[in-house]
């Protein structure tokens, strides 16, 4: 389902450090991860699809803390965050600023290994559904708008994501039971017409 809000998604091995000098300190690494196993809730997995954030590298991307949007780490438009995509996912390089108090306690937390994993927020722009033969759903996310990274201290999913993915899920099975119930009826229809 193509979703008009904002979702997060965390990466559960997340692979960012802190690098650089005390004259340049920089947090680096993949944020999100390309066909990795996001699970939502019992019996409904997503991953996102290699290339999903090709029409983002070029946007007006945040750095952010647990996404707070009072605490910018980096950005695109100003240089300080420089994005790409690989086969193993979207990496990240943020310039900390050395002026802000609260930017380098954050390097020097993520340094030390207190905060060590990684968010996204975005807009899914196009998916795919799967529902598999045990009766549990997967989502191929295969294109977003990114709005932001974060580095974050606690990973979840969160409530809206999970309701949201119910409700597609709901949306999905109610389509479903709809086209059993019409392709029935106009069997008895022609059963009837051709008597």
């Amino acid at each position: 389902m193509i979703s008009d809000n904002m979702q997060t998604r965390t990466v559960q091995q997340s692979r960012f450090t802190a690098r650089g000098s005390a004259d340049n300190p920089r947090i680096e690494g993949y944020f999100a991860l390309f066909n990795s196993i996001y699970h939502v809730f019992d019996g409904c997995t997503e991953s996102v699809a290699p290339g999903a954030f090709t029409d983002s590298l070029n946007g007006d991307v945040r750095a952010l803390i647990n996404h707070d949007s009072t605490f910018v780490l980096g950005r695109t438009k100003a240089g300080t965050l420089r994005l790409k995509q690989d086969s193993t996912g979207l990496w990240a390089s943020i310039d900390i600023n050395k002026k802000d108090t609260a930017a380098m306690n954050v390097y020097a937390r993520v340094q030390r290994g207190d905060v060590s994993q990684a968010s996204f927020g975005f807009q899914i722009l196009e998916e795919e559904h799967e529902e598999r033969p045990d009766g549990t759903h997967h989502f191929t996310i295969k294109k977003v708008r990114l709005f932001e990274i974060s580095a974050v201290t606690f990973p979840a999913y969160e409530d809206t994501a999970i309701a949201a993915r119910k409700r597609d899920i709901s949306n999905i099975d109610w389509r479903m039971s709809s086209r059993t119930w019409k392709a029935a009826a106009l069997k008895r229809l022609r059963a009837i017409a051709s008597k």
